[in-house]
């Protein structure tokens, strides 16, 4: 079985916070080669689910899907796009329960057009998860200029249709972000947050 984690995050225990569960679709935003997210979150959502491994770097969505076959992970859909365009991915609008953008929020030339994809992507009820790099020296990384603080992560999602639930440590480099989209009259939220052990605020 695939190890899909890292040594800085725990990817289990933050999509469990953020209230993944068998099922359910998600979508990574630049995924990556290793994919250590959507791995966890293929074990994680089981044969019903589905997670969508989107990256506009060709190569990395190759390894992913081999990755993904040799693995038998077949509820993986690697998609080419630019995570930063509007529209951009070929993913029904509100087709996800939940979003993730891990460290890529600080690398972005358009952070509005990530954060307005983001939200189209994910249905009414849904979540969106953010991971970033804290601003503090770490032995591996991007330098401390380059980083951005959880308040100002918070400003790119500041819209009236998104409420911050849960905010909390994603390992001692990163932080996490995980908003609600406002569900729609017709529909209610299936998620609910659940502190793994060994994840707490503190």
């Amino acid at each position: 079985m695939r190890h899909s984690g890292n040594e800085l995050i725990n990817p289990f225990k933050v999509l469990e916070r953020a209230g993944l569960r068998k099922g359910l679709h998600v979508v990574d935003l630049g995924c990556g080669a290793l994919g250590h997210f959507v791995f966890s979150a293929a074990q994680m959502t089981g044969g019903e689910g589905r997670v969508y491994a989107v990256d506009i770097d060709k190569a990395a969505l190759k390894a992913i899907e081999r990755a993904a076959k040799y693995d038998q992970y077949w509820n993986v859909l690697p998609i080419w796009s630019d995570i930063d365009v509007l529209n951009a991915a070929r993913i029904p609008t509100g087709g996800v329960d939940l979003t993730i953008a891990s460290n890529n929020l600080y690398l972005s030339v358009n952070r509005a057009g990530l954060v307005a994809e983001a939200m189209r992507l994910t249905k009414p009820g849904g979540r969106i998860l953010v991971v970033e790099w804290k601003p503090i020296k770490t032995t591996i990384g991007p330098p401390i200029e380059n980083r951005m603080s959880a308040q100002e992560a918070k400003r790119y999602f500041a819209d009236p249709a998104l409420e911050l639930v849960d905010e909390f440590d994603a390992g001692d480099s990163h932080y996490a972000l995980v908003y609600a989209k406002e569900p729609s009259s017709r529909e209610t939220e299936v998620f609910s947050t659940h502190v793994p052990e060994g994840m707490s605020d503190e």
